[in-house]
Parts: structure tokens; C-alpha cells; sequence
């Protein structure tokens, strides 16, 4: 099974870079490394480039022009323009543990997708972390953030629980296992069967939307957010807006009551045959 792990941005590449990072440490490096890019500049490019060079990820950019955001868009090229069997989706700020890979690896099923979750850091922390502190794991450790400034809660205690508790865990959650951006991962083939995401939608939901065809068309979420750890770099949002939240909203009630599978706004563009 070859997997791809795509990674969307958009003008971050300090996070990106802590993200990278998290990936060129891997317990299992066999997995190519897609860039979602919906137009960044000439930093980005610098960073994906000296990555590529340091020749640790088998890594790929695809890149479009900025034009507003245009998240789902990117993220069908890029589902779209690899030869990969299984795909794993997340953000370019979501710094994976060292055995995210693997894990996604070796719970892979077929007519399953899996669905994690992720450690929101505050902005200082999300700063104050570097490459030594990704490299070594100590950033995934209570001791480590605490010192950082990290505010810990009980709920925050999958970040350093063990195997079998975190397994235990993801049995008893009540959360549904839906799609969730920050890290979720299935078969390219039900993500082309689904047409990918909605290009319709822009921030808030278009994740979920996309899980919702997935289970109406028979496929199962399964719950790894206690296991499948990475920390939320924070970061502002100013490109949110209420109407995209009203848009999304319209769009994931009329899949619901549809029953819809596949979206004719997708990978391949059927509107036109759909508005006839």
C-alpha cells in the first residue's frame, strides 16, 4: 500500500516548517509528502525547495494562484495528481508525533476511514517550539509544555497517554468520528468515488461535508483522536466570515437530506449537468 500524506497551506511556512519537521522524523518514512498549496508566495516555494533538497521526504508541491480561499479546490488537485493507494489529509499547522504514519498505516481497512483529533497550543507555545523539541518527541510530552506555558487540562491527558489507554479511550469516546481536516485519512479511490470536496465551500464544515458522503456512501469512521496525536500550531483567521459559516451550513443540510455521495462541484466538474 503506498501512502500520501497531504498537507494544505496557505502563507505559513513557519508552521509549515515545524510541520515538515514533524514529518522527516516518522518512525515509518515510506509515504510521500503532498503540499495543498492555495497560493502562497515566494517564501513558501523557498521552504518546500530546501526541504525537497534535504532529501528526507519524497515531497510534492501543487500550487495554484491566490485567489481567495480556495482550500478545497487545492486539496482535490492534490488528491487528484498522485499515484498513491491510501491518503492521509491534514493542515500545515498539525505537528504529528513521530508514529502518526504508521498508526494511520496499520489501522487502514477498507470501507473505513479514520478520524483524529488534535492538542490546540496557545500562540506562545505554539512559537516557543522547535525543531530539537518535534525531532526528540519532548514537544508531545506534559513536562515540556507545561514548562512552555501550556495550560493542561484532564482532557488534554491523550497527549502522553499510553498505547493501551489511548486505545481504550478512542473505544469509549462519545465524539462521532467524523472528517476532521487536522488529520483523517482513508482510500484514494473513496475520495475519488466521492468527487472530493465541495468546491463550493470555503472555511467552516467543508471537512465535515466530505466525511458526510463518505458514510452515506456505507464507509465507517473509526476513532483514533487518542492515539493519533499532533499539536494545533494557533494562528489567526482573519479570512472567516459569516456567509462562508451560512454557505457551508446550507450545503452539509442539503447532503444530509440528499443522501448524496459524491458532489457534482469536485474533483471532476459536473455542475452544469446538475443545475440542467
Amino acid at each position: 500500500m503506498r501512502m500520501g500524506v497531504i498537507i494544505s497551506t496557505y502563507n505559513s511556512p513557519q508552521w509549515l516548517q515545524k510541520v515538515l519537521w514533524g514529518y522527516e522524523c516518522q518512525t515509518d518514512g515510506d509515504f510521500d509528502t503532498i503540499i495543498a498549496d492555495d497560493g502562497s508566495g515566494s517564501e513558501t516555494r523557498r521552504l518546500v525547495d530546501d526541504f525537497r533538497q534535504r532529501g528526507r521526504l519524497n515531497l510534492h508541491h501543487v500550487w495554484h494562484t491566490d485567489d481567495g480561499f480556495r482550500k478545497t479546490e487545492i486539496l482535490n488537485r492534490a488528491i487528484e495528481q498522485n499515484d498513491c493507494d491510501y491518503l492521509m489529509l491534514t493542515d500545515g499547522d498539525c505537528v504529528p508525533r513521530r508514529d502518526v504514519v504508521a498508526l494511520h498505516k496499520s489501522m487502514a481497512r477498507p470501507g473505513h476511514y479514520l478520524s483524529a483529533g488534535y492538542f490546540k497550543l496557545t500562540r506562545p507555545v505554539s512559537h516557543a517550539i522547535g525543531q530539537a523539541d518535534i525531532e526528540s518527541g519532548r514537544a508531545f510530552t506534559h513536562r515540556f509544555l507545561r514548562d512552555a506555558g501550556q495550560p493542561l487540562r484532564w482532557k488534554n491527558a491523550r497527549i502522553a497517554a499510553p498505547a493501551a489507554i489511548g486505545r481504550l479511550m478512542n473505544r469509549m469516546t462519545p465524539t462521532v468520528a467524523s472528517w476532521n481536516g487536522a488529520q483523517s485519512s482513508t482510500w484514494k479511490s473513496d475520495l475519488i468515488a466521492a468527487n472530493g470536496f465541495d468546491t463550493r465551500m470555503q472555511y467552516g464544515g467543508e471537512d465535515r461535508e466530505l466525511g458526510e458522503r463518505l458514510v452515506n456512501a456505507g464507509m465507517k469512521g473509526v476513532q483514533i483522536r487518542y492515539t493519533a496525536i499532533c499539536l494545533h500550531l494557533d494562528h489567526d483567521r482573519g479570512y472567516v466570515t459569516k456567509e462562508m459559516w451560512a454557505n457551508n451550513d446550507r450545503i452539509r443540510q442539503q447532503t444530509k437530506v440528499s443522501g448524496r455521495t459524491r458532489t457534482p462541484w469536485g474533483i471532476v466538474d459536473d455542475s452544469a449537468a446538475a443545475a440542467a
